[in-house]
């Protein structure tokens, strides 16, 4: 159930209704919107009628049922999208489209900080690198671990750019979040739900990437799993899914994007280069994407991706990247949106 507050509910009004609903048995989780809060009421779904009895209460606008099973992450919480504030100055979901941009893999730190600073110099506002790996194959690379972090940590420094990175399990989500910005969740894990539950009672912001054969609202329910702890933060990813196609590496599944936008009010993001394994298609995709109504992009930027350790053939040279970046603007501008 949502409760809808009046728009001139004082917060006294407020305590004393998340008061009742812990009373009933329920978890509440408040939502802040433009105008007025939204309080969402999570428990089980058997006794929801008891709930209703909080519309007579002082401040309530309303009591209303949760159609859908992803009931924080459901339009029908929080019509608005949800901006994610990154850092003081920086946040994901407004008009202001935002680009994450790095290596696969952080190798040594001569090759994350000169990713780093081609991609600030290109206009990228946030720095991705893998420290924990999770291949498929046991025997691949499987990152630096902590020292990968030290060096993402090293590279922000440098640059003042914000780290996106993976978390792999649940015992290292802490040690990552002492150095990231941004938790990403890999399409891996995306039904890790020990993970899930994990990084959702951290404060960071969390990066949900698509399982690979995920539904949309499998994909939605992952969310849930974050956002029924406590942590409101999530940013989803559509980042390619497995189909029969092998031209490509997966399909970019750029429906997906305007299906999200109108069912969560999380912000969406594309991953183009996952998406399509290959370097080529990376700045077509990403300019179909912004068109599609993508609130960003994440791509993999490489000084040497002939030589990468991991993921090279779709990784982008930094001339490239800078290229594809001027074009994009172009691109951002006829959908209303800055970059």
């Amino acid at each position: 159930m949502i409760i809808v507050m009046k728009s001139g509910a004082v917060k006294k009004d407020k305590e004393e209704v998340l008061q009742r609903v812990r009373e009933l048995g329920y978890q509440p989780h408040v939502i802040h919107g433009s105008t007025r809060d939204v309080i969402g009421a999570v428990g089980d779904e058997r006794g929801k009628a008891v709930l209703q009895s909080i519309e007579s209460m002082h401040g309530v606008e309303s009591v209303v049922p949760i159609l859908q099973p992803y009931k924080l992450a459901s339009k029908e919480v929080k019509r608005e999208t949800s901006i994610i504030p990154i850092t003081d100055t920086l946040s994901i979901g407004g008009k202001e489209m935002v680009v994450m941009a790095g290596p696969c893999s952080v190798e040594t730190e001569e090759q994350i900080i000169a990713s780093a600073m081609a991609v600030k110099e290109a206009g990228a506002q946030v720095l991705r690198g893998g420290a924990f790996k999770p291949r498929t194959s046991p025997y691949s690379f499987q990152g630096l671990e902590e020292e990968g972090l030290k060096l993402l940590a090293k590279a922000r420094e440098l640059t003042g750019l914000p780290v996106v990175t993976e978390v792999v399990n649940p015992e290292t989500a802490d040690l990552v979040a002492e150095y990231a910005d941004i938790l990403q969740i890999g399409a891996r894990n995306a039904q890790n739900f020990a993970l899930l539950k994990k990084v959702g009672q951290l404060t960071k912001p969390v990066l949900l990437k698509r399982g690979m054969s995920m539904t949309i609202q499998e994909f939605l329910m992952s969310a849930e799993y974050i956002l029924s702890e406590g942590n409101q933060k999530v940013i989803l990813c559509e980042r390619g899914i497995r189909t029969f196609e092998t031209a490509t590496r997966n399909t970019l599944d750029l429906s997906a994007i305007p299906v999200l936008k109108e069912k969560t009010h999380l912000p969406v993001i594309a991953d183009p280069s996952h998406g399509t394994g290959h370097y080529q298609y990376v700045a077509p995709m990403a300019f179909a994407a912004v068109a599609a109504g993508a609130d960003g992009l994440i791509v993999e930027v490489h000084p040497d991706p002939e030589h990468a350790s991991s993921d090279g053939p779709q990784s982008l040279k930094p001339k490239k990247f800078a290229g594809m970046m001027t074009r994009l603007k172009r691109f951002a501008e006829a959908s209303d949106r800055l970059l």
